[in-house]
């Protein structure tokens, strides 16, 4: 494995150890509709089958949640867009209940956005409000700038676009101060103690009796998903190559969202963005880090369904 490709697997898994342990108090709050309650649909895309919730009418508003979740990410945004428009919330290839596949070599985000895409198409909606958090982020701008007919507008949260990281001053220190945080759990997931591999990574990112802290609902998500990060692990393509000419070909009119609380890196990236983009707001999710809605889901819902509402 080349160095630039190592550094660039354990920044993103330095974003995801953040994301579900600041997202846990919140989370443990959370009240109204809950996806948990709601019988999944099934479409298949690209020989797989995707599992997905929906509700409401309208014009179709599509999630695309991060790293280590699933369509359940999102219950705190449930009720509040589900009274204007379409709601529908999917996981991704690897993320439960979808099967896993024997050979996860080929995970990358531009095979993600692939089934995105067609995702999308299977189900005949018309262009789409589309909102991606983390990972996901990254999923919805690949698919507006290689879909545009697809997309009414996009929302970004904190999308981990490291290649446009590496472009900037601050980038190589930004990766050097990530990987300095990162701890070794491949050793426990070889091993065959998956929990053991994210305790000792969650613990080694955030402080000893982090994992401890949180709340069952977080830690069951966790585990469910766990054989995605063990993916993520064996890519050969996690991050495609991304240039700021590349992101002046998104062309839908664009939200991107910062965490006040998050890590720097992530407003180093949209700030690339916000300079790229050739149609573009910026808004700041208070008193909330990478995992914005889930930990402040009124100031998120609030953001965003007035800047949809604009489109």
């Amino acid at each position: 494995m080349q160095p630039r490709t190592l550094v660039l697997k354990n920044i993103v898994l330095v974003s995801v150890a953040a994301m579900f342990f600041v997202a846990s108090p919140s989370f443990a709050q959370q009240k109204g509709a809950s996806s948990s309650e709601m019988q999944t649909k099934e479409v298949r895309v690209n020989d797989l089958t995707l599992h997905y919730i929906e509700l409401g009418q309208g014009t179709p508003v599509v999630l695309v949640h991060g790293t280590l979740e699933d369509y359940r990410t999102w219950d705190g945004q449930l009720e509040a867009f589900s009274k204007g428009y379409r709601l529908i919330s999917y996981s991704r290839r690897y993320h439960y209940p979808n099967e896993w596949p024997k050979d996860a070599t080929d995970f990358s985000v531009t095979i993600h956005a692939r089934d995105l895409a067609a995702f999308i198409k299977a189900l005949n909606l018309p262009p789409v409000h589309l909102i991606g958090h983390s990972y996901g982020a990254f999923i919805a701008f690949l698919v507006a700038r290689d879909h545009p007919e697809v997309i009414r507008s996009l929302t970004l949260g904190e999308p981990p676009i490291m290649p446009l990281l590496k472009t900037t001053p601050e980038g190589d220190a930004l990766l050097t101060t990530a990987i300095a945080t990162s701890i070794a759990s491949s050793e426990a997931f070889k091993q065959g103690n998956d929990e053991e591999g994210v305790r000792r990574f969650t613990n080694g990112m955030l402080g000893e009796g982090s994992y401890e802290k949180l709340p069952p609902p977080v830690l069951k998500r966790l585990m469910d998903n766990v054989q995605e990060l063990k993916g993520e692990r064996s890519s050969r393509d996690l991050f495609p190559p991304t240039t700021c000419e590349d992101v002046q070909k998104v062309k839908a009119p664009t939200l991107l969202l910062d965490g006040e609380l998050s890590p720097k890196m992530f407003h180093v990236i949209n700030d690339m963005l916000e300079h790229c983009l050739p149609s573009v707001e910026r808004a700041t999710i208070p008193v909330a880090s990478h995992q914005m809605e889930v930990e402040n889901p009124q100031a998120f819902n609030e953001t965003v369904l007035a800047f949809i509402a604009k489109h």
